[in-house]
C-alpha cells in the first residue's frame, strides 16, 4: 500500500495539547475559555476529516518522530481502522463540549477550567492511540489517557470520588503496567520490532502456549476495554459528572481500550495466525461471557448511569467478539460497532445528565412519567436505546446485522445465540424505562405534565446525536467503508 509522509497526524494529536494553555489562561473568562475548547475541537475534526479522502483512496499517512529504542520509535500511521476511531472521537468531542457547558453551568460545578483542560488532554491521548504506528506509541498514549482522565473521574473531590479514582487507577494503570508492559517486552525480545503489521508482527513466532499467554495478558491488560473480571472500575467511575461519563463510555476511554484490543488481535498477532492456533475462539468465549453477565447485571440496576455502565461493558465486548470471530463480516460488524455504539450510547448518557440537571433524579424508579415533562429528552433516549439494542431505524442495527452474519460465516452458532439473547436483554433493561416515562397512569406519575426540559446546551447535543444515530442507519458511511477497507487489507486485498 502506498504511504504518504505528512505532519497531519501530529497536528491532530497536538492541537488539543496546545489549547490547554489558552484554556488555563482564560480560566476567569468562561465564555472565552469554552470558545478555545470549540476552536480546538473544530480544528482537530477538520484535520482528521481532511485525511479521509486520502485513506479512502487506498493510501496511508505516516509520520516518524523519534526512535526511542532500536527499531521502535514514536511514530504515527493513519490507516482505515485508526481513522474510523479518530473520526468518531473528534466529532463527538465537539458535541460533548457543547453539552458540558450546559451541564457544568446548569449545576454550577466547581473547577470548570480544570475540567475543560483535562478534557482536552484526554482527546489528545485518544487521537494518539488511534494513529499509533506501533505498540509502544499506543502504550504511551494509552497511559497518558489514564492519567488525564483521573482528575475527571475524581472531579467532585469527595470520599466516594477519591475511592473510585483509586480503583480506576488500580485497574487501568495496574493492568497496563502489570500485564501489557511485560508482554510488550517479550514481543520485542522475540521479534526486534513492535510495528503493527497487516498480518501481525508476531505471526509464526513462539509456541501456542506462549502465544496464548501473551494474547491473554494483552487482552486483559488493556483494562479500559472492561472485559470481565477487570470491569468494576467502570461502574465505580460513574461518580464523575455526566459529560465525563459520556466521554468514558462513548468518545474516549472504553473505546480506546477496545480499540487497543482490536489492534492487538489484528496488528500484533494477525487474524490468520490466531485462526491457525484457534485462539480467536478463546477470545470469543471470554467476550460472550462478559456480554451475557453484564446484560443480566444491568437488569437489576436502579441507578440510570449504573445501568448504562453495565450496558456499556456488554456492548464493548460485541466489538471484541466481532473481531475475534475472524470472519470478514464479523470483523466489519465489530469495527463498525465502534461508531454505532458511540452515537447511541452518548445519546443515552446525555439524556441521563439532562434529567439530572432538570429534576435532580438519578434513579429509574424516580422517573415514572418523566416523558410528559421532558418529551424531547425521552424521545432521544428511546432512539438511543433502539441503536444500542440494534433495532431499525438506527445505526446499531447495521453493525449488529454484520455481527450476526459474522457468526454464521464463522460457523459459531453459540455466538449467534449470545448475540440474539443479549439483544433481548438489552430491550428488557431499556424499554421499561421508556414505557413508564410515557405510558404510566396519572396517579403513578411523579411529575407534573408541564414541559420543563434541561437548558438548551444540554438538549441540543442529545437531539443531534439521536438524529445522527438515525442517519447512520440509512447512510453508515464513511464508517462502514473504512471498516470494510481495514478488513480487506487484513485479508491481503481480498474483498470480504
Amino acid at each position: 500500500m502506498e504511504t504518504i509522509t505528512s505532519i497531519k497526524p501530529v497536528l491532530a494529536v497536538s492541537v488539543s495539547l496546545v489549547i490547554t494553555v489558552f484554556i488555563i489562561a482564560s480560566g476567569k473568562r468562561p465564555n472565552l475559555r469554552e470558545s478555545w475548547t470549540f476552536v480546538a475541537g473544530i480544528i482537530k475534526f477538520c484535520i482528521v476529516a481532511s485525511m479521509v479522502p486520502v485513506v479512502l483512496g487506498g493510501k496511508e499517512i505516516v509520520c516518524n518522530l523519534v526512535e526511542i529504542v532500536p527499531g521502535v520509535g514514536l511514530a504515527f500511521r493513519v490507516d482505515s481502522l485508526g481513522l474510523l476511531f479518530a473520526l468518531v472521537s473528534s466529532s463527538l468531542w465537539i458535541v460533548t463540549s457543547a453539552y458540558s457547558i450546559g451541564y457544568m453551568r446548569g449545576l454550577n460545578e466547581h473547577s470548570q477550567t480544570r475540567y475543560f483542560c483535562f478534557f482536552a488532554l484526554a482527546l489528545s491521548a485518544t487521537i494518539g492511540v488511534a494513529f499509533s504506528a506501533n505498540l509502544l506509541t499506543m502504550y504511551l498514549f494509552y497511559e497518558m489517557l489514564s492519567f488525564a482522565t483521573y482528575p475527571l473521574v475524581t472531579h467532585h473531590q469527595d470520599p466516594e470520588a477519591r475511592a473510585s479514582g483509586r480503583k480506576y487507577l488500580l485497574y487501568i494503570v495496574g493492568g497496563s503496567i502489570g500485564l501489557v508492559l511485560p508482554a510488550m517486552l517479550i514481543c520485542y525480545q522475540m521479534t526486534g520490532t513492535l510495528e503493527f503489521a497487516k498480518h501481525g508482527f508476531m505471526a509464526g513466532t513462539g509456541s501456542k502456549a506462549l502465544m496464548t499467554v501473551l494474547l491473554i495478558m494483552m487482552v486483559f491488560g488493556f483494562a479500559k476495554a472492561a472485559i470481565m473480571p477487570l470491569h468494576s472500575w467502570l461502574p465505580a467511575a460513574m461518580v464523575a459528572p455526566t459529560p465525563v461519563s459520556a466521554l468514558l463510555h462513548a468518545v474516549a476511554v472504553v473505546k480506546v481500550g477496545v480499540f487497543s484490543v482490536v489492534r492487538v488481535l489484528t496488528g500484533v498477532f494477525g487474524i490468520n495466525f490466531l485462526a491457525g492456533l484457534h485462539l480467536g475462539t478463546v477470545i470469543c468465549y471470554i467476550a460472550a461471557f462478559t456480554i451475557i453477565v453484564a446484560s443480566l447485571i444491568a437488569l437489576s440496576q436502579d441507578g440510570l448511569k449504573r445501568r448504562l455502565a453495565f450496558s456499556t461493558i456488554g456492548q464493548l465486548s460485541y466489538i471484541v467478539l466481532g473481531v475475534a470471530l475472524l470472519s470478514p463480516k464479523g470483523m466489519i460488524g465489530g469495527m463498525t460497532h465502534i461508531a454505532m455504539h458511540a452515537f447511541g450510547k452518548i445519546t443515552l448518557f446525555f439524556c441521563a445528565g439532562a434529567i439530572f440537571v432538570a429534576t435532580g433524579k438519578k434513579n429509574i424508579s424516580e422517573m415514572v412519567g418523566i416523558g410528559k415533562r421532558m418529551p424531547v429528552t425521552m424521545i432521544a433516549f428511546f432512539i438511543g436505546s433502539l441503536s444500542v439494542i440494534g433495532l431499525p431505524p438506527c445505526g446499531g442495527f447495521v453493525s449488529k446485522w454484520y455481527l450476526v452474519l459474522g457468526t454464521l460465516q464463522a460457523d459459531q452458532w453459540p455466538m449467534l445465540v449470545v448475540l440474539l439473547s443479549s439483544s433481548l436483554l438489552n430491550a428488557a433493561y431499556f424499554f421499561p424505562i421508556v414505557y413508564k416515562a410515557f405510558f404510566c397512569k396519572e396517579d403513578e406519575s411523579m411529575f407534573a405534565n408541564k414541559v420543563q426540559e434541561a437548558p438548551g446546551w444540554c438538549v441540543g447535543p442529545l437531539v443531534l446525536t439521536a438524529i445522527c444515530s438515525v442517519i447512520l442507519f440509512f447512510y453508515p458511511q464513511p464508517f462502514f467503508r473504512l471498516a470494510t477497507m481495514a478488513v480487506t487489507s487484513m485479508l491481503g486485498g481480498v474483498h470480504p
